[in-house]
């Protein structure tokens, strides 16, 4: 079991805060867990999360042992769009749960990548290795994979900092006058279905771009781009706005187009190297059903 020693000089604020900018091998996360957990002992005696730390004080970290990984490595097929030391790439179909959950044990992402990767980042814990953020279920494109922990911790402050590039296109309901718009709402759950995440006052902010891309009848093709990750962001962003992802079982309308789930696709995704600090971006093209369901509403038009 490891243990980390910090004396504290001059530094003052927020536990994790502090902790996470001395230690810059952890991410803020995993120190805030460490703290929710009682691994982490200011002056002999356990603190709180909100514990603001002072000159002199004595941090002691238990860091305790990984726990051992209950999950069944899976020979599903991974469309691998780039892979090195550090990082991979991912094409996520559209269908497949990311990491394993309740009722979803099976044929996840980290099934498939437990199977065909040696080494995944820790940080996460045993339920997600490698796993740096996710989409949807029934969201198709890229995201990208941690190996180790130096290049998860890069990862997720390049997240936090809103320096990364995501940007997806959606089929959505209507059809939007405006070629530019930001929809700028704070999200949080809703206080109607737990299942759901709404635009609600107290909720983390949260901002969408979106630009017009095509227009059919009853419907517009956008691209959006994410400066925040907040869950179903974009599902939820553009309900809020009156224009729902078409095929969107929980935020979008009854009659909408067949398909198998929302029309929302993952297509570009840049960040930083976390070891060579080369910017890398990335671009999927669009899942067959999506292409041909656009075909269909040119056609029509």
């Amino acid at each position: 079991m490891e243990q980390i020693n910090v004396k504290i000089n001059t530094e003052t604020g927020r536990i994790d805060k502090v902790l996470s900018d001395l230690l810059k091998e952890h991410s803020r996360s995993q120190i805030q867990q460490w703290v929710k957990e009682n691994h982490v002992k200011v002056n002999g005696e356990i603190i709180r999360s909100n514990y603001k730390v002072k000159p002199s004080d004595e941090i002691l970290i238990t860091i305790p042992e990984p726990e051992e990984l209950d999950i069944r490595a899976e020979n599903i097929p991974l469309d691998i769009v780039y892979e090195d030391d550090d990082v991979l790439v991912i094409n996520k179909p559209q269908g497949m749960v990311v990491h394993p959950s309740a009722g979803h044990s099976q044929g996840t992402l980290v099934n498939a990548l437990l199977y065909h990767i040696k080494d995944l980042s820790s940080i996460n814990g045993v339920i997600r290795p490698g796993i740096v953020h996710r989409i949807d279920k029934d969201t198709s494109g890229l995201l990208m994979v941690a190996k180790n922990d130096h290049a998860h911790v890069a990862l997720a402050e390049q997240l936090k900092d809103k320096t990364s590039l995501r940007k997806y296109v959606a089929l959505v309901h209507g059809e939007i006058s405006h070629d530019k718009g930001e929809i700028n709402a704070p999200i949080g759950r809703s206080k109607n279905d737990r299942k759901m995440q709404a635009v609600i006052e107290g909720g983390k902010p949260a901002v969408t771009h979106f630009e017009v891309l095509e227009r059919f009848e009853g419907f517009t093709l956008v691209q959006l781009q994410l400066e925040t990750g907040r869950t179903h962001q974009i599902r939820v962003h553009m309900k809020y706005i009156g224009y729902p992802v078409a095929g969107d079982p929980l935020y979008g309308p009854r009659k909408t187009l067949k398909g198998n789930g929302q029309f929302l696709h993952a297509q570009m995704l840049g960040f930083k190297h976390p070891t060579t600090g080369q910017m890398m971006v990335f671009e999927a093209p669009l899942p067959e059903l999506f292409e041909k369901t656009l075909d269909d509403l040119r056609n029509n038009d």
